[in-house]
């Protein structure tokens, strides 16, 4: 069953401090709450990494402190904020998938509870605000379970949809709420950032914002896991099965235990750097210039067109891993497929 909680989220996200890609928004945002125009329901979308659920943390914080400032920043000391601290805000709810579901949806139910909520007055006497994360994990009955709460909202309630892809909402639920997109910030913007995050950084910040696509929350989770190492590791087998060096059954039985999204975002990185590579050797920007020689070495020898196929299986692998597929037999028809590449490209460059 889905979750309905009013759970903080880390404190490490929940300063009073926005990083400063997020200023601009914050500023359009609260002159629009101080002018009584915020609206009943806003879908934040972006990439992994960029704040959607820091800011949306920020807006609720802010909407029920006793005594935000003029810059709607909470105070942190009143009893809302402390209430907020502890998770036990009444007013304030989180809709999320349950861990324990394999399908990682937001089912109906936790959609009825929401508007069963919604039809009572304030705790507290002043907002209700609701969060749903990641909205695009509804279920379709979810969805429209909740697009009647949208076309008919309760006074001083606040919906916050958060979205990765907003893609996978319907559109009568995109349609009803007010908008903001996320972009990656200039580097100029995110690299002091990220480096004043980072305490000892496994790898140089650029690097790892270079990685993250310009994502800097992302690119400080790396600087601080083990996902250099695996990505180092990744790459070396990903790189012995184009050369025929590696089994890619034995590979694909060694990535079994793995993060299915983590693998395939991994290798369309590499995928891709070699795409450019092939229509530029000369290329400028790469994801991964670290690997820039081995990336350039296969791009000399894959034919682009077959390059390109295998780009558009393992896009289609992205969307098959959500649902209920087969995870091994999936990462060995990939890995086979990518065998079959290498060993082409390997072919084509011998008769040359």
């Amino acid at each position: 069953m889905s979750k309905l909680s009013s759970a903080p989220v880390p404190v490490a996200t929940a300063g009073r401090e926005l990083p400063p890609w997020l200023v601009g928004h914050w500023q359009r945002l609260w002159k629009a709450q101080v002018k009584g125009r915020l609206g009943h329901a806003w879908l934040f979308t972006g990439p992994v990494g960029l704040g959607k659920r820091l800011f949306a943390e920020r807006l609720a914080r802010a909407l029920l402190c006793q005594h935000p400032d003029e810059d709607g920043a909470p105070c942190g000391v009143c009893s809302e904020c402390h209430l907020i601290d502890a998770g036990y805000h009444p007013d304030l709810q989180r809709i999320v998938p349950d861990a324990e579901s394999a399908s990682g949806e937001i089912k109906v139910d936790a959609i009825r509870e929401l508007v069963a909520l919604e039809n009572l007055t304030s705790h507290r006497g002043g907002y209700k605000v609701v969060h749903i994360v990641p909205a695009e994990a509804m279920n379709r009955a979810a969805a429209n379970s909740l697009l009647k709460t949208l076309e008919e909202p309760t006074e001083r309630t606040l919906l916050l949809l958060i979205a990765d892809d907003a893609s996978r909402l319907p559109a009568t639920i995109r349609s009803r709420c007010q908008h903001l997109v996320c972009v990656p910030p200039p580097e100029h913007e995110a690299l002091p950032w990220l480096a004043a995050m980072l305490q000892s950084p496994p790898a140089p910040p650029e690097l790892l914002l270079r990685l993250a696509r310009g994502a800097p929350l992302k690119a400080l989770t790396m600087g601080q896991a083990d996902y250099l190492s695996l990505r180092r590791q990744g790459f070396q087998q990903f790189l012995g099965v184009a050369e025929g060096r590696e089994d890619p059954l034995a590979v694909a039985a060694a990535w079994q235990s793995l993060d299915m999204p983590l693998l395939l975002e991994l290798a369309l990185g590499w995928l891709c750097d070699i795409a450019r590579l092939i229509g530029d050797p000369q290329a400028q920007y790469l994801s991964n210039p670290d690997l820039h020689d081995a990336l350039l070495a296969l791009a000399l020898r894959l034919p682009s067109e077959k390059l390109h196929e295998f780009l558009r299986h393992c896009l289609r692998a992205g969307s098959l891993q959500q649902g209920s597929v087969n995870k091994q037999l999936l990462l060995e028809s990939l890995l086979i497929r990518w065998a079959l590449l290498g060993a082409a490209g390997a072919m084509a460059s011998s008769s040359q």
